[in-house]
């Protein structure tokens, strides 16, 4: 996996470590980690770098893309900078139908039937891609195979909610990778990057252990 990105995730600050201090998701799980990738737009080497990167992984699946979608909101900035690069159309798909209009969930214009890579900022439990996923097969009888998302934190849960939906994720990097970084960059202990890995095995109760 990209040791790069995980170096600008690092760098720019999008990437918190603190084993020692954890912080509190807003589902309430104590994590070691806390991710927002939404610092990199701030900075245009590692922001062209990554586009450069998902484009690249788009590019590279096994069936073209016909239309780029982002998840909201944090990916869709990363979507449409993709659909950019690529030359392609770009649609975002909303957490929940608005609630005024035609109250659907897809922003753009969206064909039936096309091919749709779903772009994903961060890959946690994999809910939120999963469920953008289904939107686009419900809404727009889309083919959706593929989620390639920025980063992803390993956790069980998102290999079995993409192998439920029948869709391959594709991370950039991984935790895994940004911890080798990490230890390489002075910024944690080797005993603290296993803390880390120990959250990656069982979010759930890590906090209380």
């Amino acid at each position: 996996m990209h040791t790069r990105i995980a170096e600008f995730l690092l760098s720019v600050g999008a990437v918190k470590l603190q084993p020692r201090d954890p912080f509190t998701w807003t589902s309430g799980i104590q994590s070691p980690i806390y991710c927002d990738n939404r610092m990199l737009y701030g900075h245009p080497e590692a922001r062209s770098f990554v586009v450069e990167q998902l484009a690249s992984r788009v590019k590279s699946l096994h069936i073209p893309a016909d239309v780029i979608a982002g998840t909201a909101t944090a990916a869709i900035g990363w979507g449409a900078l993709v659909a950019d690069r690529l030359d392609l159309p770009f649609v975002y798909v909303r957490s929940k139908p608005k609630e005024h209009g035609a109250k659907k969930r897809i922003e753009g214009d969206m064909k039936q039937g096309q091919h749709v890579v779903l772009i994903e900022d961060l890959l946690s439990t994999g809910g939120s891609a999963v469920s953008s996923v289904e939107v686009l097969r419900t809404e727009s009888n889309a083919t959706v195979s593929d989620v390639v998302a920025i980063f992803t934190y390993e956790f069980l849960a998102a290999r079995e909610s993409a192998m439920e939906a029948k869709v391959t994720l594709h991370p950039l990097t991984t935790i895994s990778t940004l911890l080798e970084a990490a230890q390489q960059q002075d910024r944690i202990s080797h005993e603290e990057a296993q803390m880390v890995l120990d959250f990656v095995r069982d979010p759930q109760t890590w906090g209380t252990r």
